[in-house]
């Protein structure tokens, strides 16, 4: 019997699963001898040892990172310390425990370099047992501290006993070798840059063990040793501004008042700082300003709708503004379809109101955008129509405002802060931007490929979406959406915008922004509604949504995109731009267009009141209705089909009137009632 040879399959998985545990090198190592006395044949046992490789360079890479991570980790940890510096020697100690922490040193110390006695003293030691080497002074250029100090350049020795590169004397050779050390690398402590850079001490890591130190770990020490300058030189300023303020201390009460309002102003700015450190958003910011400067604060964006407000204040426009007319390729639906534009004729009044909300909240983001422009041409704070606004910008671009309300008067440092925050706000302004617009391009990619492609590979398109984070295989709404060609780029902008947080995706795709969105509950036409008002008002412009759904898997995305767009043809023709709507709700209009031609659901929205009367009393409300419309609308020849009197008809037709409504006998809606009695009959009714 031949010997089958064994996979490598369990191998390979073997090397996953040790990757993923972090085991050490050596079992991975052993994974390809491990295979070769399994008896995997020479073919798979070179895939074997090939994914070795690849795992152990992967490991290296991870550990790496993660050291790289902790170094980065460990610098964060030293700026958080210098933003809340209160005790210089604690961050010293902190800055000099990180040093020997992170490069692994036996002992790590930093010396200062003392101006009055022209030489350089031990400050700060972690790992030192020799009080002795504690308590040495450095002449400059004696020793490598010496060496260091002179030159303001990083050395590092990994023998210091036999490196003849620096000056030895005896004190200092005596002190290192009472301490035990071989191998010594130091920076500088450097305050400012370049030829005009100040050495006010070093900071040094040593080992007791011969031992040569990598660029990176020079590299991490440099940084180490910069936030201990900042350290020492914000220590000696806040010390400075100590004295200034002992000293202002005896002038009059306004200059204290001006002194207690600068030291608020720089409290709120380190509050402001912290808050983005922290993660917070344009919300938190507008929140935190508001409390610091005791009014309501608004965040607008460059148009001047508002992002978001902590008041009343902040308001922006309605949904439904009227939409331009755009040329639109017409076909024999959109044709047949004109007859449903009177149709909703008697919401024109709620309309017209809307219009009215939204032309006023047009006028007031226009009123923002100018007091914006205005400060930015001042570069300050402008105080408009009873409120105080800031520009937010990005270099010259316009991200938005900062509005301030219930503050008529602002004093400087008030109005300093204010202006500030406006800072921290184009930054968090851009932070979301940027990772909404990377995300979404990642995502857009995907839509693309469903809808023009669905069927190539759906597999591999649904573990895409499951990657991004989008689970295809459930239930979806898809959204078109179209405006005016000036305002196309705004809108995908705005799509962005829209489902930022949503769980959503958005693309452009033949001219249209198309959004998939996942089912709330509620129907595509609501959701179409709903994403035409906020569109509308994030880019600034009336835009038309037609909504299709739910769909789930990339055939029925994409077959709903195909329904969608047909919608928001239709839409078009029939008058509703600016709206949002799906097939289903365009009368008999959507039974054309829609996918699933849902005859009965349109015949009982439209004859359901007489379909339900008949059944209950036993009339004939619906053959009565038939025989008037196929007699041409004459009583006289209705009565003889039905061989009834007329005035039976009559009072046939005014119940009809009574159940249908007042329109029943318009044009347009006697078309509906006409094809969904032919229908009905058809059916068999």
């Amino acid at each position: 019997m031949s010997h089958r040879p064994t996979s490598a399959a369990p191998h390979l998985r073997r090397l996953v699963e040790l990757l993923a545990a972090g085991a050490p090198a050596e079992e991975l190592g052993a994974v390809a001898a491990e295979a070769r006395r399994a008896g995997v044949d020479a073919r798979d046992l070179a895939e074997v040892e090939g994914a070795t490789e690849a795992a152990l360079r992967v490991r290296n890479t991870l550990r790496q990172h993660r050291r790289r991570e902790t170094e980065l980790t460990a610098l964060f940890d030293t700026a958080g310390d210098l933003a809340a510096l209160r005790d210089l020697d604690a961050v010293l100690r902190s800055i000099v425990r990180r040093a020997r922490m992170l490069l692994g040193t036996d002992t790590a110390y930093l010396t200062l370099a003392d101006e009055e006695a022209g030489d350089t003293y031990m400050r700060v030691t972690d790992g030192s047992v020799s009080e002795l080497f504690q308590n040495l002074r450095l002449q400059l250029g004696e020793g490598l501290g010496g060496l260091v100090a002179q030159t303001a350049r990083p050395y590092a020795s990994p023998d210091y006993r036999t490196d003849g590169r620096f000056l030895h004397t005896g004190s200092i050779d005596a002190g290192v070798l009472d301490e035990g050390l071989v191998a010594i690398l130091g920076v500088p402590l450097l305050l400012g840059s370049g030829s005009g850079g100040q050495v006010i001490g070093a900071l040094f890591a040593a080992d007791r063990t011969p031992r040569t130190f990598a660029p990176e770990e020079v590299a991490l020490l440099c940084s180490l040793a910069d936030h201990a300058a900042i350290a020492i030189d914000t220590a000696r300023t806040m010390a400075d501004a100590r004295l200034a303020l002992a000293e202002l201390a005896e002038a009059n009460a306004v200059i204290r008042e001006h002194s207690a309002a600068m030291q608020r102003a720089a409290e709120s700015h380190d509050r402001l700082t912290d808050l983005v450190l922290r993660g917070g958003d344009v919300s938190d910011v507008a929140a935190a300003v508001a409390g610091l400067l005791k009014g309501e604060v608004a965040v607008h964006d460059g148009a001047g709708w508002p992002l978001t407000s902590t008041g009343e204040h902040g308001g922006g426009g309605t949904d439904g503004r009227e939409h331009p007319a755009g040329a639109e390729e017409t076909t024999a639906v959109e044709g047949a379809a004109r007859v449903e534009k009177a149709a909703g004729a008697e919401e024109t009044a709620g309309a017209e109101k809307a219009a009215g909300v939204e032309t006023a909240g047009a006028e007031e983001a226009a009123a923002l955008v100018a007091a914006a422009e205005s400060s930015r041409a001042t570069a300050h704070a402008v105080f408009r129509d009873g409120r105080w606004v800031c520009a937010v910008l990005a270099g010259q671009e316009l991200l938005g405002c900062l509005v301030l309300y219930g503050r008529p008067e602002l004093d400087d440092p008030d109005r300093r802060l204010f202006e500030r925050s406006s800072v921290v706000t184009s930054l968090l302004l851009l932070l979301r931007r940027s990772v909404a617009e990377t995300e979404n391009r990642v995502r857009g990619d995907l839509i693309t490929d469903l809808l023009t492609a669905p069927d190539r590979d759906p597999a591999g398109l649904v573990a895409r979406g499951r990657r991004l984070g989008i689970d295809l295989d459930r239930p979806h709404f898809l959204l078109v959406a179209r405006t005016g060609d000036a305002a196309r780029e705004r809108l995908a902008d705005a799509a962005v915008q829209y489902l930022f947080g949503c769980g959503g995706v958005s693309a452009v795709h033949e001219g249209a922004a198309v959004l998939l969105l996942p089912c709330d509950g509620t129907g595509p036409g609501t959701a179409a509604r709903a994403a035409a008002g906020q569109l509308g008002r994030l880019a600034g412009v009336p835009v038309t949504v037609a909504g299709a759904g739910p769909a789930a898997g990339p055939r029925a995305i994409a077959d709903a995109h195909a329904e969608g767009v047909r919608c928001l043809r239709a839409m078009h023709v029939l008058g509703r731009d600016g709206g949002g709507a799906c097939a289903a709700e365009l009368g008999f209009v959507g039974v054309l267009l829609g996918d699933d031609h849902d005859v009965d659901g349109f015949v009982a929205a439209t004859l359901g009141p007489l379909l339900e009367y008949d059944a209950q009393r036993g009339t004939q409300l619906v053959r009565t209705l038939r025989a008037y419309f196929g007699c041409g609308g004459s009583l006289t020849r209705a009565k003889e089909e039905l061989h009834v009197h007329v005035n039976t008809v009559v009072q046939r037709l005014d119940r009809i009137h009574a159940l249908l409504g007042p329109g029943w006998n318009t044009p347009e809606q006697t078309l509906e009632l006409q094809l969904a009695l032919r229908l009905h009959l058809l059916s068999g009714g």
